[in-house]
């Protein structure tokens, strides 16, 4: 029988406007190409979406940084002395000094092989720093990397944070961009140094930002950033190589570049799991098969019961901070964005930081395992990328496009956009009223056109809100059980398509040619839906009516598009195989 639930109306909702700081801004002290208000920020939160709660766990996906009392995160002098003890870092002195970037950073050797052997998981270290004039620039790319003038504008920017609140501090994010080596022309490369081919069409950049008092400077402050290129998406990876190796270069200078560019050389070839050594530290590490595998903690590959503590599922999302902090004030709509992201819906997403916009999309892309990626997704979009004019424009957003932004400009830009996701904690009442508004969206989830089709899991929506106010551990529990649960609903979205698809495939009986042996049936909706009447869904729809259109919509999506012609493939080779064994 189905479930009957009074219908939400999740139309056009909204939140109480976040809380604010007193903080100074220092905005105007960051990159701008064309000076404007609209490109001016309120101050973030005190970069709250970077604390990690005292707690006792230690995990690797998580911060080795301090929380001090203004929250700022700041590099741990600690970890310096142990150096000379590592095998996987060069031999210091202990210092307590911070070196000073250079604009052009002193090249070292690397052998091509080795080049070749870390561009397996890494292709290269840029670094960027804050020019006065130019705003940001990169300075340096280590290894040698063929990168486009366009490539390099579109990482320092991307680099960077929009505004700032802090002084002195340092915070990482995450940032897409495409990929223009393929068809850049050969006067802007290097022919010297031969790019590979993108996986995808993008690059993924790893930025560990940070600002520190600098009395040589002008502006008396030295801004630079880290950043990390891979072609990979494997963002609790590679996000806990750069908070490890941004603050000790920051310390030791180019050295410890050449020394992290060695360790992930010396790295194994990617495979199911894999130990490696990284500035002193052994990461425990499960890898996907494909950037479309879904990774469950209870069914990894480790030889022990998962651990955050002590292992890292790469392509998940970071857990520092625990996600349900990210999406505290719509977790009671988390039902509604898992259906948008898998109707290919776009939305943008909202955040105070690059850090908590990035966080936030790369979850959310997560959810979409294992259906392929039809949609183009930000982690952290700029008006100085390239695409600006491409994703952001007067037209209706792409299909399934996510889109993380900090400048309040992308709300004045955006209004036409049907769904709005603003990350964060809803203020608190008793301090709201005190409290300055922040420019841009409140946290909270505005909808102008969805309305629910399934039902949500009440019980453990309580469990979820009751874990936002316990200790860190329990969080990072809550936020795995939260993903866990919406990675099935994504399983349990496509057992009826399954179910369906094994029909298609060719009885011996029907094998008048070997062709017709090794090829699906066409795929008719009339069948499948009557199908889907016949056995229903795992899914908790709240009518047949509502699973009907639920489906109905996404047999309409490019997404259906992929996912039919990759189990075409998969059908196809197992014949294949079957027919000449």
């Amino acid at each position: 029988m189905e479930e009957k639930e009074t219908e939400e109306q999740d139309i056009s909702l909204v939140y109480l406007n976040r809380s604010g700081s007193s903080t100074e801004t220092i905005a105007s002290r960051l990159p701008s190409r064309n000076p404007s208000p609209t490109q001016s920020h309120a101050p973030i939160d005190g970069i709250k979406s970077l604390q990690v709660p005292v707690s006792p766990i230690k995990s690797p996906s998580l911060s080795n940084v301090r929380d001090t009392h203004s929250g700022l995160r700041l590099p741990s002098q600690k970890n310096v002395a142990p150096l000379a003890r590592s095998r996987t870092l060069p031999h210091f002195p202990r210092s307590d000094k911070v070196r000073r970037v250079s604009s052009e950073l002193t090249a070292f050797e690397f052998e091509r092989d080795r080049a070749l052997r870390m561009s397996q998981w890494v292709l290269a270290f840029a670094i960027v720093n804050f020019d006065l004039e130019l705003g940001p620039v990169a300075c340096g790319v280590h290894p040698p990397f063929n990168l486009t003038p366009a490539e390099k504008e579109n990482i320092a920017f991307s680099s960077f944070p929009d505004s700032l609140q802090f002084e002195q501090g340092s915070q990482v994010h995450s940032f897409r961009i495409q990929d223009l080596g393929a068809s850049a022309t050969e006067d802007c490369l290097d022919r010297n140094y031969k790019r590979l081919e993108s996986i995808d069409g993008y690059l993924y950049g790893y930025s560990h930002f940070s600002q520190r008092r600098d009395s040589a400077s002008k502006r008396g402050y030295q801004q630079t950033s880290v950043v990390l290129l891979s072609h990979l998406q494997y963002p609790a990876l590679f996000t806990t190589l750069i908070m490890k190796l941004g603050p000790l270069f920051h310390t030791h200078g180019v050295a410890m570049l050449e020394t992290a560019c060695h360790n992930i050389a010396n790295c194994p070839s990617p495979g199911l799991t894999a130990e490696l050594g990284f500035l002193g530290s052994v990461l425990h590490v499960e890898l996907p098969m494909t950037a479309d595998t879904q990774q469950l903690t209870e069914t990894t590959s480790f030889c022990e019961k998962f651990d955050p503590a002590l292992h890292l599922l790469s392509s998940i999302a970071p857990l520092d901070p625990p996600p349900i902090s990210t999406f505290e004030a719509s977790l009671s709509h988390l039902w509604s964005i898992w259906e948008c992201l898998v109707l290919c819906e776009p939305i943008l997403v909202f955040g105070s930081s690059p850090a908590a916009t990035s966080q936030a999309v790369w979850w959310l892309r997560d959810l979409l395992r294992p259906i392929p990626l039809a949609n183009d997704f930000r982690p952290y979009f700029t008006i100085h990328d390239k695409d600006y004019s491409l994703l952001v424009n007067k037209l209706p957003p792409k299909a399934g496009l996510i889109l993380g932004v900090t400048n309040p400009f992308f709300q004045k830009s955006c209004t036409h956009w049907p769904h709005i996701l603003s990350v964060g904690r809803q203020a608190s009442p008793r301090h709201q009223g005190n409290a300055p508004v922040i420019v841009g969206p409140p946290p909270g989830w505005c909808t102008k056109t969805h309305r629910r089709h399934i039902s949500k899991d009440r019980q453990l929506l309580k469990a979820i809100e009751k874990a936002c106010q316990a200790s860190g551990r329990d969080r990072i529990q809550a936020s795995l059980d939260l993903r866990r649960h919406f990675c099935l609903r994504t399983n349990a979205m496509l057992v009826p398509l399954n179910r369906y698809l094994n029909t298609l495939i060719p009885s011996p009986t029907e094998c008048t040619t070997v062709s017709a042996c090794l090829r699906l049936k066409s795929f008719s909706s009339a069948d499948f839906f009557s199908s889907l009447k016949a056995n229903g869904s795992p899914l908790p729809f709240k009518s047949a009516a509502k699973r009907r259109e639920f489906y109905e919509r996404w047999l309409k999506t490019p997404a259906f598009g992929l996912w039919l012609a990759h189990q075409e493939e998969v059908v196809q080779k197992t014949l294949q195989d079957k027919w000449a064994g």
